[in-house]
């Protein structure tokens, strides 16, 4: 049976809409897979993850422990297909109560800089127009895009914007060329007002944004992150360059990229499905998770063996908390789901409900326990 398949019929078993023969074709599916004692090898493990948590509503506070790094090998088929029904069961005894002092998620919210030192508050900014000068048009839309249209002839030389957004906002923009950008909490994107007249469209990243570029075979489009170069002439990639990170992460959704580090000629060219880390000196290929890494910009954390420290920095980023530790956690690994739009309580006690770690937070601070 396909993996969409799968995911379909686990949502129709849910919702009490499957019919009778589609059921039998579930139950069977499952029977037989625990009846051959499968052990799952990483890549079906994870595609059967993916499937629990993302069939559970709303996804708010169930985090998986099959993940954890020393039972990960030995997990059954048949005994994960059947957490299935015990967390839907789970689910339907209701939501747990909120922490009393709790702290809500981050939303839209950003600050634009123009190159004439006018800052406008985008996330309070009425929809429409929001400034124009010397053929420049700025926008914001009904849904919270801010759009830049340049219309003039001239080409001002660094007439440079900065788009930024404070741990816990999140904003999208579209460039004057077409491609759009959409920035992740704690991040800023400083661009011209135009690319007309110039050979090369060049953008500087901190922090981590997913862009879509528009294709444009003449005119390469280039994000500069740190001691990173990223070329493309139009496609889908994520950059993740924030400077509390060991490294510098670009992640190719669509097309081709070119990625290359200062002082090195020899770009990396990187496949869609690949990602390169940059530790600062030399660059590694791997191939990643394309859900894990774009979990951030579809309104989810996501969380595939990741160290309780990098997920925690995440946390801080989106919540706006102060991460301390006690004891040895940080070396602590964990997996699962949780929606980014619920209350830092819930993903408190969703991470609480792996047995592996417990928390108190006190105002913005967070202390992270065994």
């Amino acid at each position: 049976m396909k993996k969409e398949e799968l995911k379909e019929l686990f949502r129709k078993y849910h919702d009490g809409t499957c019919t009778d023969e589609e059921k039998a074709l579930l139950e069977t599916w499952y029977l037989q897979h625990n009846e051959q004692n499968e052990v799952i090898n990483q890549h079906n493990l994870k595609a059967t993850k993916n499937l629990i948590f993302l069939k559970l509503p709303g996804n708010e506070n169930t985090f998986s422990q099959i993940g954890l790094r020393l039972a990960a090998a030995a997990v059954l088929i048949g005994i994960v297909i059947s957490a299935i029904f015990l967390l839907m069961d789970r689910r339907q005894s209701g939501p747990q109560q909120p922490l009393a002092n709790d702290l809500p998620p981050g939303k839209n919210k950003a600050t634009l800089t123009l190159a004439n030192h006018q800052r406008i508050n985008l996330t309070d900014a009425a929809n429409g127009k929001l400034a124009a000068a010397r053929g420049l048009l700025i926008t914001k839309t009904a849904n919270g895009i801010t759009h830049f249209d340049f219309n003039g002839i001239d080409n001002i030389p660094n007439q440079i914007n900065t788009l930024a957004t404070p741990k816990g906002g999140q904003w999208e923009l579209k460039l004057p060329d077409g491609t759009n950008v959409w920035l992740n909490s704690a991040s800023a994107l400083h661009f011209p007002n135009t690319f007309n007249n110039q050979q090369k469209r060049i953008v500087t990243l901190e922090g981590e944004a997913y862009f879509e570029v528009a294709k444009d075979a003449a005119h390469p489009f280039i994000v500069i992150s740190g001691n990173q170069q990223v070329q493309v002439l139009g496609t889908h990639f994520n950059i993740n360059s924030y400077s509390d990170e060991p490294s510098v992460k670009t992640t190719l959704l669509e097309g081709s990229v070119k990625v290359s580090v200062t002082g090195n000629t020899r770009p990396s060219i990187l496949k869609p499905g690949q990602q390169s880390i940059n530790n600062g000196h030399q660059i590694q290929i791997t191939s990643v998770d394309i859900d894990e890494v774009m979990a951030w910009k579809n309104g989810y954390f996501q969380f595939d063996n990741e160290p309780i420290n990098s997920i925690m920095r995440k946390l801080n980023r989106w919540y706006d908390v102060k991460v301390e530790y006690q004891d040895s956690i940080k070396n602590e690994s964990l997996d699962g789901y949780v929606s980014r739009n619920k209350n830092i309580s819930q993903v408190i006690k969703a991470l609480e409900a792996t047995k592996t770690v417990h928390f108190k937070l006190e105002g913005r601070r967070i202390t992270v326990m065994k």
